[in-house]
């Protein structure tokens, strides 16, 4: 029996690659590293496989005429051009709450890493530099104010952790949520100025570009640290960068940014800055549930059955 034919577009786990290998004839970024071969079985392609950073745009969906679903190994799917999917009877899936547990703990990590002064207390110790005598104080995170920018499955999660500290809480999102303990603030601009720690864990995408800007950095102030684990677009780079050269805020925890993995000499050597690269998700665990998921989202419509985890603009576009 032939296998159908997928398009991965990403760099996958040995774990997930396995999957896929096994149920699919898989063309792994065939349309980057071989133009001319992909020409030639583009038409028998019927789902692609991406992650989280994928870029899915119009232009490649429209060389895939028997195209129907795009199966994304993450919760993001900004680099998806779904209206262009829709129209091409295409339908998008990702994988949230899987990785809920693991995106809150990271944020919660660089909060405490950040106040705490972690990474330089490590360094302290290592470099002997503990013999000389002690390190400046940090920052207490316990009964600090925490201001959530996103208040969807990742940021009511962040906000239970944040509970356990005694943290007042606070958010910004579209819409406020009434069954939630928290108060809702309408602006990002208001809330950061209520706050001593604004966390971000809005979606990518136009919508979102750059809304942690000067005017927003202004207003967490001095006394207040960005943490930044939903995508680098979010933030605009180049005001972060010059607030925090200028002390107008206190410091900043880095999960993702603006051209990962590229990152700007000045915060790599920012003492006031803890980086990460972009590994919210990144446990064999949380990694592992991420690929059972897409596989089954794409295991399911080739067997003509409902899929899991649409995205939520095909929601209600058919029954598969």
């Amino acid at each position: 029996m032939t296998k159908p034919s997928i398009l991965q577009v990403a760099k996958f786990s040995p774990y997930y690659t396995e999957k896929l290998n096994q149920a699919f004839t898989v063309h792994d970024r065939l349309h980057e590293t071989d133009p001319a071969a992909f020409a030639k079985v583009s038409g028998s392609i019927q789902a692609i496989a991406g992650g989280g950073e994928s870029k899915v745009p119009a232009s490649l969906i429209a060389q895939l005429p028997a195209l129907r679903l795009v199966s994304i190994f993450g919760v993001g799917y900004d680099g998806v051009d779904v209206p262009a999917a829709i129209a091409h009877g295409a339908k998008v899936t990702h994988t949230p709450d899987v990785l809920n547990d693991e995106v809150a703990d990271l944020a919660l990590a660089l909060m405490l890493a950040v106040s705490r002064n972690i990474v330089q207390a490590d360094q302290h110790v290592r470099s002997e530099h503990w013999l000389k005598g002690p390190m400046p104080l940090g920052r207490k995170m316990s009964g600090a104010r925490v201001g959530i920018v996103g208040m969807g499955r990742i940021g009511q999660t962040i906000a239970r952790r944040a509970q356990a500290f005694d943290m007042p809480i606070s958010y910004t999102a579209r819409s406020a949520k009434p069954a939630l303990p928290f108060t809702f603030v309408a602006s990002v601009e208001a809330l950061a100025t209520q706050v001593d720690f604004l966390v971000v864990i809005t979606p990518g995408g136009a919508a979102t570009r750059k809304m942690i800007n000067a005017a927003v950095l202004k207003a967490l102030g001095p006394q207040g640290y960005l943490i930044n684990v939903a995508r680098g677009s979010v933030v605009d780079e180049a005001a972060l960068i010059d607030a925090l050269q200028r002390g107008v805020i206190a410091g900043a925890g880095l999960d993702v940014f603006e051209a990962e993995p590229s990152v700007p000499e000045v915060l790599r050597t920012n003492p006031r800055v803890v980086l990460t690269p972009h590994i919210g998700s990144a446990t064999t665990q949380t990694r592992n549930a991420m690929a059972d998921l897409a596989f089954d989202n794409l295991a399911l419509h080739f067997s003509g059955k409902p899929l899991r985890t649409p995205v939520p603009e095909c929601r209600n576009i058919g029954a598969q």
